[in-house]
């Protein structure tokens, strides 16, 4: 049913009571409903999501109740409809909640095709309904005062604006790729659009936007995650970064103009102006300097007030903007963000991102061009072990392929064939792994808490063991780890081997542990119930080349010291990475593939105290920190941590079991593999000394160089 524009009108100026229904249940929607909270006779009614779950979920934690379908906000006589959903979705939405009758409050962007945009602001105009556009940023607090600041000519005329934007999305947790990776564009189309928007608001209409874009890997599953653009507005230019690399993250305009700069760091909750003044130019900067500190000291500690008294909140311009919306339904005024002022930046916005997911479109097509067979592949070939297995697969003049993330591609030696994605993703390493005869599984996270190691670690194991079974691989050479054996249960010096009990309380070893020993027994449980021909290696505390000797096990570096914990006579399973690299060779060659454990360490169990000795000598200046201290400090982690709902990096049981006082023995690897260390811990550390000495040059003699 059509509603007359005039009605809609008169029914708003009577009165401010709205009925609201929320489409999208995603991370912004309790946000949206604070806002509704404190806006006097305004009703949210219900919730919908295509994932009904999250629709209870959401409905239960907002108090109100979830619905099936938009037709079911009709019957609830729902006035108003806030669109949240993916923005693929914002335009199809809107225009069926307009064809409801309701006003519509949608997040940014309005749509994702500028043709949609127009559609809907004809939609709006023929039933006489209102539609407003979340340009959150515009109702910071901050932004706002620049942008007042600027208009009155604070600052003189504006010559410039550049905005620095760092970011990172949440840690992927594998299986198939979400649209923010699957899409070139979509950063730009998340972050970008921000930045143009605020433009528009500070240099006048946008008139020309050109962009570059690349990839240096901050986030591996990102096609680009550096982005320059260049602004051309009306009023002046404007140059934005956008960056999924530079840390700490920042957030940060600045706006230069003939009488002044202003400087907002909206991470940081202040801005602050620097102007032209008749003084000495020194005198000038000094002043400017003092009075950048206090602005920035006196907005932080407001800041900081605000929070803690409500005044100021999580997402506050989304919040602030929806208030004004409302006030602008009851009052007849125009929307704070209308149809006609979001689709030019729509526009921008689309021009940028459709050229970059054209380009890792592009791209994609060509990394998933068939590949054809080849004896080999390597899982983490830009790792510290796996870039040792490619180079010496390459010395054996052995063709080979490499499964890496997009930003190893480039350490990887020319003549190797390279399969880029991320181990969580299971159509990457489908397509790596098809046409390989063996496959060595050397990639998994070494750093990052619990998702970033499930998701590489197990859900990538899980994948290359899927695939292996598809495609028929004659031979899984899996690189497990010495650290899923229980350390801490045995008697004191009691040798760890292949049959020794595994760890029994991984989630208290840590991320890695945890990781590594889920990833082992999946693999274990494949040969048995799937038919998987595989082996395990279980390596120790591997070291040469990108992997260092003196890690946390034997000591840390603090206050110019390294910190041994204990008295430095703990023995460490320690062998060198080329010794390794013949275990793995070893193992291809015999062609094990009945799940056999084969552990790996060097006869020698050095000490910690006679690593120091051997890489310091006696000039090392080393402390070291007793047992009891050790636990007591541990204990009192655990405490700290505690109320935070955290584990401790330094717990008492991790603690037990990296003093461990055990020792360390291969018995299968002679029998398995013939193998034995080759090169051995001491000579291994001395080839380390030298490779890290610096090279001599000889100089030549006076005469010599004049001869």
């Amino acid at each position: 049913m059509e509603v007359p524009r005039r009605t809609c009108i008169i029914r708003s100026m009577r009165s401010s009571k709205h009925r609201v229904g929320f489409v999208g249940a995603g991370h912004i929607s309790p946000y949206h409903a604070a806002a509704l909270s404190r806006i006097p006779g305004v009703k949210l009614v219900g919730v919908y999501d295509l994932d009904p779950q999250r629709s209870e979920r959401l409905a239960q934690q907002l108090g109100t109740r979830a619905v099936t379908s938009m037709d079911a906000f009709g019957a609830e006589g729902v006035d108003v409809i806030h669109v949240l959903t993916p923005p693929e979705s914002h335009a199809q939405v809107a225009l069926a909640a307009l064809r409801l009758g309701a006003h519509v409050l949608v997040e940014k962007p309005l749509a994702t095709d500028p043709v949609d945009c127009r559609r809907i602001a004809d939609e709006a105009r023929e039933r006489g309904l209102r539609v407003c556009v979340d340009h959150s940023l515009l109702y910071d607090l901050q932004i706002r005062r620049a942008i007042e600041t600027v208009r009155s000519g604070g600052i003189g005329r504006v010559v410039s604006v550049d905005i620095l934007r760092s970011a990172d999305y949440p840690a992927y947790e594998g299986g198939p790729l979400p649209v923010q990776y699957r899409s070139g564009g979509y950063p730009f189309r998340d972050l970008g659009i921000h930045q143009l928007y605020l433009l528009a608001a500070l240099l006048g209409p946008i008139e020309d936007v050109r962009s570059d874009w690349y990839s240096l890997g901050g986030d591996p599953n990102l096609a680009f995650d550096e982005w320059r653009i260049e602004v051309r507005c009306r009023d002046g230019r404007a140059h934005v970064q956008i960056s999924f690399n530079v840390r700490p993250i920042q957030n940060t305009i600045i706006i230069q103009g003939t009488k002044g700069v202003l400087r907002i760091e909206q991470m940081s909750m202040f801005s602050a102006r620097r102007t032209a003044m008749p003084l000495p130019k020194a005198a000038e900067r000094v002043l400017n300097a003092y009075g950048e500190s206090f602005q920035s000291v006196a907005q932080v500690s407001a800041g900081v007030v605000g929070f803690v008294r409500k005044t100021l909140r999580q997402y506050d311009g989304v919040q602030r903007l929806i208030a004004e919306f409302y006030r602008t339904l009851d009052e007849g005024l125009p929307v704070p963000v209308s149809v006609e002022e979001a689709t030019p930046i729509v526009e921008w916005v689309e021009r940028i991102a459709r050229a970059a997911d054209a380009d890792a479109k592009l791209r994609a097509q060509l990394d998933a061009q068939p590949r054809s067979e080849v004896p080999i592949l390597v899982t983490g070939a830009a790792g510290g072990l796996g870039s040792a297995i490619v180079e010496r697969l390459r010395s054996r003049q052995q063709r080979l392929r490499v499964f890496v993330r997009a930003r190893g591609a480039r350490e990887i030696p020319e003549g190797v064939e390279i399969a880029s994605g991320d181990l969580g993703n299971p159509a990457a390493v489908d397509a790596a792994i098809a046409g390989a005869r063996v496959v060595v599984h050397a990639g998994a996270a070494t750093k990052g808490g619990w998702v970033e190691q499930h998701t590489s670690t197990v859900v990538g194991t899980q994948n290359v063991i899927d695939a292996c079974l598809k495609h028929g691989v004659e031979q899984l050479v899996y690189i497990s780890s010495l650290s899923v054996v229980d350390w801490a249960g045995g008697r004191s010096g009691e040798p760890i081997t292949e049959e020794s009990p595994l760890e029994p309380k991984p989630q208290l070893r840590g991320a890695y542990t945890q990781a590594k020993l889920e990833a082992e027994m999946l693999v274990r449980r494949a040969v048995r119930e799937r038919g998987l021909r595989a082996v395990i290696l279980r390596p120790g505390q591997i070291f040469g080349g990108k992997l260092p000797l003196v890690n946390a096990a034997v000591a840390r570096e603090m206050f110019g010291r390294r910190v041994i914990l204990g008295d430095g006579t703990i023995r460490l399973p320690l062998v060198y990475i080329d010794d390794v690299v013949d275990a793995v060779c070893a193992a291809t060659d015999r062609g094990l593939h009945g799940g056999e454990i084969v552990q790996l360490v060097d006869d020698s169990l050095p000490t910690q105290n006679e690593i120091l000795e051997t890489v310091a000598g006696s000039s090392g200046k080393t402390l070291r920190v007793p047992r009891p201290a050790v636990f007591t400090l541990g204990w009192l982690s655990e405490i700290a941590l505690r109320p935070l709902h955290r584990a401790s990096p330094v717990s008492r049981y991790r603690l037990r079991s990296a003093l461990a006082r055990r020792t360390y023995v291969s018995r299968h690897a002679q029998q398995l593999l013939n193998w034995e260390p080759r090169i051995g811990v001491y000579a291994g550390i001395a080839a380390e000394l030298e490779r890290a000495r610096p090279a001599r040059v000889d100089r030549p003699s006076y005469a010599a160089a004049n001869t």
